[in-house]
């Protein structure tokens, strides 16, 4: 990577300028912003494999590591992998789609999907069972000769993981994430043909023959629909060299495009605020997989989420554990306290919930969601999420609310559930949950983004959009105000303070005009959002042109 483009990770701090204690020190090149990482530069070897042993990292996660890390004394840190905009590039990481470009409703219900169904290219060749799971898992290659694996519901619980997979899987790629090519599927038994070479794995991974017999119990153990069709949900096999789980900590040291710790990223750590909204509580080292792939001669490492089955408060059921989202599922020694000191009199928040009798929709609500910073994955051992700041869940909450409510229909339509009343109540406790989420979080970073510099008359006015009036989110035009303030590159102040209005309930205002600072023009403006209860700041990092002099964002430090 060229030292030039090291700021697409990190601010450029100005060494030696002397700032007021009020001013961070934080500085930018100026320079047009980052939006693509070069990531993909051929790794001629592929890395390692990463076996997963999930009670060694459960006991790592939750009790070592964090001994360790208490005598480390780390000190709180932001996250990396961010533009001079606070916004996260393009990488193999994360791409930006939702708001960065207008999505229809239809390529939010198609999602990541690029082969198309194998419902309509039969019959398929079975040729083993997944093992490590309560549902049945079969991987089969369907008429076209493309991969698959199957997973199925478990019986009591019909329609809740093949449908959470699906929807959870398609809003999470909306956001920007690399999601698996999943769909759900009726088939009949007669759809399924055993290769001839086909293997059942024991749960110690020993390989036995497969008997028709054998593979039609398992089919009837897992719960025959109308007419005798079986419902699944067929997700492709991620192509390349799988490599294992993302390590929570730390980089793979054998893959050279791997320059941030992953307990940094802000993609991963941001990923807390869209999790949250959609109860994906699973969130372990395994439910995420890195891949070498070939392309166009060079390989490089592309990084996918998956498994989303326990999502959408199915995990709360069918683990029968209302908690989940919650409290840890680990040892939660922080709840234990708390239920210790109380004497378990105070009623906890997980209290009182109840699933809608409705099939296909798990113990997932929008009431009990009242404290978006509070939800819990099931493990505290994924420390991304454990180190995720405001400013990272403000990240993910500007994504998360850029979906419409038709778009998160079309995605929870995806997963082909048979009562139209869980479509409707999923789609509506998403909406809630959605601005329960985005209401909460820009209560507490100033939810001003979008800022540009444009002509008034002879000067320039600073332009932005408030996402609290653009999304409606019980903020009020009327009463709100911005107050800007003008610094040069070493803090000093530029001219006095200003206040404005907002300039209506659309929420695009314009404030000005700047003032700006001598030479180049390098002016860091802040503007401070007033509301009743609330006052929350942004520098804004102003500078003109080297090319044409106007005036242009270089960057933004949110406080």
């Amino acid at each position: 990577m060229k030292s030039s483009q090291i700021q697409m990770f990190t601010l450029v701090l100005a060494a030696g300028c002397a700032s007021t204690p009020e001013m961070p020190p934080a500085r930018f090149a100026n320079a047009p912003v980052v939006e693509r990482v070069d990531d993909r530069r051929d790794v001629p070897k592929p890395p390692a494999e990463r076996p997963f042993f999930l009670s060694f990292y459960n006991y790592n996660g939750v009790v070592q590591r964090p001994l360790t890390r208490a005598m480390e004394l780390p000190p709180p840190q932001r996250a990396l992998g961010v533009n001079a905009l606070d916004d996260v590039p393009d990488s193999t990481w994360f791409t930006n789609r939702i708001g960065v470009r207008d999505l229809t409703v239809d390529e939010v219900r198609t999602g990541p999907n690029q082969v198309g169904s194998p419902e309509q290219h039969r019959p398929w060749t079975v040729h083993e069972n997944k093992t490590g799971a309560p549902e049945l898992g079969l991987k089969i290659t369907d008429a076209r000769g493309i991969d698959f694996l199957l997973k199925f519901d478990l019986p009591a619980y019909p329609e809740e993981q093949t449908a959470a997979h699906v929807i959870v899987g398609k809003l999470l790629w909306a956001c920007g994430y690399h999601t698996t090519d999943d769909y759900v599927v009726l088939f009949s038994p007669s759809d399924l043909v055993l290769a001839p070479d086909a293997a059942r794995i024991d749960v110690f991974g020993d390989k036995h023959p497969f008997p028709r017999a054998e593979l039609d119990e398992m089919l009837r153990d897992t719960g025959v629909g109308a007419g005798g069709r079986l419902r699944a949900m067929a997700s492709r096999w991620i192509p390349g060299k799988l490599l294992g789980g993302i390590p929570g900590e730390g980089v793979r040291e054998d893959d050279p495009n791997d320059r941030i710790p992953h307990e940094l990223r802000r993609d991963l750590r941001g990923a807390y605020s869209v999790t949250a909204w959609l109860d994906h509580v699973d969130m372990l080292e395994d439910n995420f997989v890195d891949t070498w792939i070939a392309d166009g001669g060079r390989h490089y490492v592309e990084h996918y989420m998956i498994d989303f089955g326990k999502s959408l408060g199915v995990m709360n059921t069918t683990q029968l554990n209302p908690r989940n989202g919650f409290e840890y599922f680990a040892p939660d020694f922080g709840a234990m306290a708390h239920s210790g000191v109380t004497f378990g009199i105070q009623r906890r928040p997980w209290e009182g919930q109840s699933a809608p009798p409705i099939i296909g929709v798990g113990l997932f609500d929008g009431a009990h969601f009242t404290n978006p910073d509070g939800w819990t994955p099931s493990s505290q051992a994924y420390l991304p999420l454990l180190f995720s700041d405001r400013f990272d869940k403000f990240w993910g909450a500007k994504i998360l609310i850029r979906f419409s409510p038709a778009q998160i229909r079309a995605a929870v339509e995806a997963g082909r559930l048979s009562d139209p009343r869980a479509v409707d109540y999923l789609t509506d406790t998403l909406v809630a949950r959605q601005r329960t989420s985005a209401r909460y979080w820009f209560e507490r970073v100033n939810p001003l983004d979008r800022f540009t510099v444009e002509p008034r008359g002879s000067g320039a006015a600073l332009c932005f959009d408030d996402l609290a009036l653009v999304h409606r989110l019980d903020a009020e035009a009327a009463a709100t105000q911005y107050r800007i303030a003008s610094y040069d590159r070493a803090g000093s102040p530029i001219g006095s303070p200003a206040t404005f209005r907002a300039s209506g309930a659309a929420g695009h205002s314009c404030v000005g005009p700047l003032t700006l600072a001598p030479g180049d023009g390098y002016t860091i403006v802040e503007v401070e959002t007033i509301r009743p209860g609330i006052a929350l700041s942004t520098l804004v990092h102003v500078a003109r042109d080297p090319k044409t002099s106007a005036p242009r964002v270089i960057g933004i430090w949110r406080l």
